[in-house]
């Protein structure tokens, strides 16, 4: 049986999110962050030796990595469905946009998130650059989600459930203001208004309202 670990207000609400977008039958055991440093708690980090958010396991298998439990799901249970094929013309931008999810936006959120707690002044160099490298990042996504309703296109792929939790849940842990980003806005409201999107946060963090605006 897959089994989906979620830690809370985590980016393991990818891998639920995709199997409600699938609709396949799986296993969700939800897990409570430590309730001072807000991190993993031992019964998670036993999961894997990494010992981070997400985590799947399916029978032998104990899978970690976003995307490549993304990819082990979408191969093993659900036939390709949520990709583009390699003769698709969207299919680069498709892999672009899937990589660039935790290849450029989840490090340039979490670089600036730990700059914002060393109380480091305005004009720190450091602070700057970073801050500029996730000014840069946003604006080329949204020049991409102004001509597209979705990353790849019209339609919803992996590419999206990877990037979201930047978006979204993880302004809990570094706000920033997407006011400046009209298209993003829009395309996280189109996200939002998924029932399979709405039920897995239901599912996975129904403390949290889903910070779509």
């Amino acid at each position: 049986m897959l089994t989906v670990h979620h830690l809370g207000k985590s980016q393991s609400e990818r891998i639920v999110w995709l199997c409600e977008e699938l609709g396949i039958p799986y296993e969700l055991k939800v897990y409570d962050r430590h309730p001072v440093t807000r991190l993993a708690q031992a019964d998670y980090k036993a999961l894997h030796p990494i010992g981070a958010a997400p985590v799947i396991t399916d029978g032998d298998v104990v899978l970690a990595e976003s995307a490549a439990i993304i990819d082990y799901i979408v191969t093993r249970y659900g036939k390709g469905r949520l990709t583009l094929k390699p003769d698709h013309p969207e299919y680069p931008q498709f892999l672009y946009w899937l990589h660039a999810a935790n290849g450029t936006y989840q490090p340039a959120t979490g670089r600036n998130m730990i700059l914002s707690r060393l109380n480091l002044p305005a004009d720190n160099v450091v602070l700057k650059a970073m801050n500029g490298r996730l000014a840069l990042a946003l604006g080329h996504l949204e020049e991409r989600l102004a001509k597209v309703e979705y990353l790849a296109g019209s339609e919803l792929t992996t590419a999206d459930i990877m990037l979201v939790f930047t978006l979204t849940t993880m302004r809990l842990f570094y706000p920033y203001d997407l006011k400046p980003y009209p298209a993003i806005l829009r395309y996280l409201q189109r996200i939002g208004s998924r029932p399979a999107y709405r039920k897995a946060m239901a599912k996975g963090d129904p403390d949290m309202a889903p910070l779509l605006t």
